[in-house]
């Protein structure tokens, strides 16, 4: 299997990307294309023991600065690392593509590049959290932030097969983010969206607020994007605190010192479990190819967790069951 990488996305590119895929091609057997600028690459692969590992350059020229507009830069830089990548899984010699650089260039050069499934209205970003007994897929967690009632239980119809195809949870149960459990709860969207999902084909379990989310109530989140997207942030900012303040209370004095010697093992557990870089990178869902946008601070280790996802995406066969679900006209829309 071939990974393209956008060696130049990110920011710490190109030396957390390379490192990061000289780690999976060497955990993984498989063949990841460094896409960029070929000298730079180079550079980065000397510091490495590549030797036996499949770790081909794709010359790009250009890249895709992360204050630039995302669809703009898109079309106007063909050669782009991003757009380079993309290319080659478009041509089918790359099984997947991942990018640690701006997330809506990623998006829009998908678009453009591959386009979506047919039938499916727009494509989501899926974000996997975790919880105390595993996973939590968020979908949409930023790409659509005012969807149709239709988009989205296209979501929740795609957040589930990626659940089951990659994560391997059997009829997973899928929530619709809401500010209470009743039904007549939410929003517009959320009022208009619940009936068509209680009416398609999914496990659908109703209404979930955000704290049942970390109690892993449901499999799968669905919610608009602009919604999504601050959860997404918000548990990542939770997080990082609970983390720091665990720490800064454990070397406090000479006492818990002593005792987070002892507790160093379970610390490192819970840090492994709330780790953004353990999941290593969020799919791009909905796209006629595995598209995985992983975050701009990636560090090897990420990139090394997003490659991984990559594989396991292609492995489960997600685009093909997505493009399989055939969607059929209900009373709002499509679903």
């Amino acid at each position: 299997m071939r990974i393209a990488l956008d060696a130049m996305g990110g920011d710490h590119a190109p030396a957390e990307p390379v490192a990061g895929a000289v780690a999976a091609a060497r955990a993984y057997g498989i063949e990841v294309a460094l896409v960029g600028r070929t000298v730079a690459i180079e550079a980065e692969l000397a510091k490495h023991d590549t030797a036996g590992l499949a770790l081909p350059i794709i010359e790009a020229p250009d890249l895709i600065e992360m204050d630039e507009h995302p669809a703009n830069a898109a079309r106007r830089k063909p050669n782009a690392s991003i757009n380079v990548a993309l290319r080659l899984v478009k041509g089918g010699t790359a099984a997947a593509m991942i990018s640690a650089g701006n997330s809506g260039a990623v998006m829009a050069a998908a678009l453009l590049t591959l386009g979506r499934i047919p039938g499916i209205e727009r494509p989501a970003i899926g974000a996997v959290l975790p919880t105390p007994g595993g996973r939590v897929l968020l979908i949409d967690a930023g790409a659509n932030t005012d969807p149709k009632p239709s988009q989205m239980v296209q979501f929740g119809q795609m957040g589930a097969i990626f659940m089951e195809k990659v994560q391997g949870v059997r009829n997973p149960r899928v929530g619709l983010l809401a500010n209470g459990e009743e039904a007549s709860k939410g929003n517009e969207l959320v009022q208009a969206t619940h009936p068509l999902l209680a009416a398609s084909s999914l496990n659908f379990v109703g209404n979930i607020e955000g704290k049942d989310i970390p109690a892993g109530a449901v499999d799968v989140v669905v919610a608009d994007g602009y919604t999504g997207n601050v959860v997404l942030k918000l548990t990542e900012g939770v997080a990082s605190m609970l983390l720091g303040m665990i720490r800064t209370e454990l070397t406090a004095n000479v006492l818990t010192k002593i005792l987070a010697a002892g507790l160093r093992p379970v610390f490192r557990r819970v840090r492994s479990r709330l780790d953004y870089r353990e999941v290593g990178g969020a799919p791009l869902l909905g796209v006629e190819g595995v598209v995985v946008i992983a975050h701009g601070r990636s560090d090897a280790r990420a990139i090394e967790n997003a490659i991984r996802a990559c594989k396991e995406a292609a492995d489960g066969g997600t685009v093909a069951a997505i493009r399989s679900l055939r969607p059929t006209k209900v009373a709002g829309g499509i679903a």
